[in-house]
């Protein structure tokens, strides 16, 4: 009604779920990095709760967007089920052929054995289960039992739950101990803070197509903060109704008059306009095997992958001593970070180019997306993209721990905290490895050659069980077999075909001298 009136696209305050009017908080970046790290942690729980409108259905359509490839996803949004009807959804989501009514056992066999042949094509499990709030305490129970299938290195199948606050209550009763104390990440997804809830307005409006003059000013996000406490399904709410009144009255733009009216209006069994709620406060908490690197795998807002054109100012403050302020860093560009990443590996790489000059050096760039929980398990510096608004810069990661990274810019170091780290990360990473002699993008079936010779080489000797194999080696069925087993046990795609990720792990379990990331320093 009133979008013409303030020549909008279309209403900017709509409470459905339309993707073009996300907006991506630091608290919601945080929330979906935890999700992102139950993907690769290893089986068990990872839970994610919030108030009615805080965002989680958001944070999880975002997860789900960006689960890879290797990854199969089971969701459930209707958790009001038997075991039994719990167990026959797994299996309609997973696509597992089980005849209606089996039964329990049936069903348990079922999965099992699906999860067993999944993890032998070297793919992950993931259940989500949203509005877990309303799992009983049986179906509890028995997803916990799903968590004890496993193999010898790992557990088959993550779940995830999503739900409200209760959510964490009822995991709290004695009777439900055993699966809280597999939950291995918890985060709580508290309201905006007043800045971002100004960010938040201004990104709906501008999405909208506003031109000009905001009808939303500025000046009311104090108050739209205080009434609506930060909740995201609250500001649409009031800022709705908001510019619903101000197109009655004729105002081009929303007034605090209008505002409070409006408030009354949406909250009128609160009585917000006159006593706004108490403000929500809740710890934003991390679980014990999660620490700090998993947050940064969150990085939400894709950033430009070209060369920065100028240096930017990261707005992550470096740890500063006596407490005194950090000032911001002053970053690289991209090549300029690419070549102090060559130095590392004790090569020059060229100014142009740097990436493809690497392989006359005998070393390959490689590009990946995961964000530092990666980099940690690939245990190797990287380049890392930083991002400020428009603004991109780069530097290198050189360490990390469980609180804070060591980045490395113009061969100074300079620690900062991960969950500052996190808000500005983008996720994707450059990094360098040495390629064997003969090297080929890709191996497979049949194939000979000295990067045969190479890979055949190392299998055997991290085998244990096996001599060296002479020169000229075929990649044969009993290769195949130890290669796919070898990317089984370390968590690589088992599709038999070395790339540069089992190049990389084989360097870096058969001891071939490449840097590795330090313990972060300055703590």
């Amino acid at each position: 009604m009133y979008t013409n009136y303030f020549h909008l696209k279309q209403a900017p305050f709509s409470i459905a779920p339309d993707p073009r009017y996300l907006f991506m908080s630091e608290r919601h970046r945080e929330a979906l990095a935890h999700l992102l790290y139950g993907i690769g942690s290893g089986g068990g729980f990872v839970l994610l709760t919030g108030e009615i409108g805080a965002g989680k259905t958001t944070v999880c359509r975002c997860f789900i967007e960006q689960v890879p490839d290797d990854c199969r996803l089971a969701y459930i949004f209707n958790p009001k089920l038997t075991v039994e009807e719990l167990l026959q959804t797994i299996c309609d989501e997973f696509r597992i052929g089980v005849a209606p009514a089996a039964g329990v056992k049936a069903y348990v066999d079922a999965i099992n054995a699906y999860l067993l042949e999944s993890h032998a094509r070297g793919h992950n499990n993931v259940l989500v289960i949203d509005e877990a709030q309303n799992l009983s305490a049986q179906v509890l129970e028995q997803l916990r039992l799903l968590t004890n299938l496993e193999t010898s290195e790992r557990k088959l199948l993550q779940i995830i739950l999503i739900g409200q606050p209760e959510l964490r209550a009822m995991l709290a009763r004695p009777e439900l101990e055993q699966l809280a104390q597999r939950v291995i990440a918890r985060y709580h997804l508290g309201p905006l803070s007043a800045s971002d809830t100004g960010a938040y307005v201004a990104h709906r409006l501008a999405v909208a197509g506003v031109q000009g003059a905001a009808p939303v000013p500025a000046a009311l996000v104090p108050q739209i903060h205080r009434l609506t406490d930060g909740v995201p399904r609250r500001i649409n709410l009031l800022c709705d109704r908001a510019l619903l009144g101000a197109y009655v009255e004729n105002s081009r733009e929303v007034t605090p008059k209008i505002l409070r009216r409006a408030a009354r209006e949406v909250f009128a069994g609160e009585g917000a306009a006159a006593a706004p709620r108490k403000p929500m406060r809740w710890p934003l908490v991390a679980g014990g095997v999660l620490a700090g690197a998993a947050i940064s795998a969150a990085a939400w807002q894709a950033v430009p992958h070209n060369p920065a054109p100028a240096p930017a100012a990261a707005p992550m403050p470096a740890r500063a001593r006596g407490g005194e302020p950090a000032r911001p860093l002053a970053l690289s560009t991209q090549n300029d970070a690419l070549r102090e990443l060559g130095a590392l590996w004790g090569q020059q790489l060229p100014a142009g180019a740097p990436c493809d000059g690497a392989p006359r050096l005998g070393l390959r760039c490689y590009q990946g997306r995961g964000g530092l929980y990666e980099l940690r398990l690939l245990d190797r510096p990287a380049i890392i993209a930083l991002h400020d608004g428009a603004k991109v810069g780069y530097a290198v990661l050189t360490g990390m721990d469980d609180g804070s990274a060591t980045l490395t810019i113009d061969g100074q170091p300079h620690s900062v905290s991960l969950g500052a780290l996190a808000t500005r990360v983008d996720g994707e990473y450059t990094t360098l490895w040495k390629v064997p002699r003969g090297f080929r993008d890709q191996v497979g079936p049949g194939d000979r050659g000295p990067d045969v010779d190479w890979i055949a080489t190392r299998l055997a000797e991290l085998d244990g069980k096996h001599a060296a194999p002479p020169a000229g080696q075929v990649l044969d069925e009993p290769s195949l077999r130890l290669l796919r087993a070898f990317q089984v046990k370390q968590n690589l795609k088992a599709d038999g075909l070395a790339g540069p990720r089992t190049y990389m792990r084989l360097n870096q379990l058969s001891g071939v001298d490449e840097p590795h990331l330090l313990v972060a320093t300055g703590k």
